[in-house]
């Protein structure tokens, strides 16, 4: 019984390996470093500027 565990697990192991590369090549390439990095949105200069907060107007004086 162990060694038809192992013969599976083998045989799963060699499936998950070529399923990955075809999967890769379909991608075009091995090369993962090549994708544009994600901008999120603490990157953002324009985001960042809006969260600085506005100044708020002076209240005005009391007349009395």
């Amino acid at each position: 019984m162990l060694k038809v565990l192992l013969v599976v697990a083998a045989i799963a192991v060699v499936v998950w390996v070529l399923v990955k590369l075809m999967l890769r090549r379909l991608d075009g390439g091995g090369s993962g470093g090549s994708r544009p990095r994600t901008l999120g949105p603490d990157d953002d200069p324009d985001f960042l500027r809006g969260l600085d907060p506005k100044p708020k107007p002076a209240p005005k004086p009391d007349d009395d």
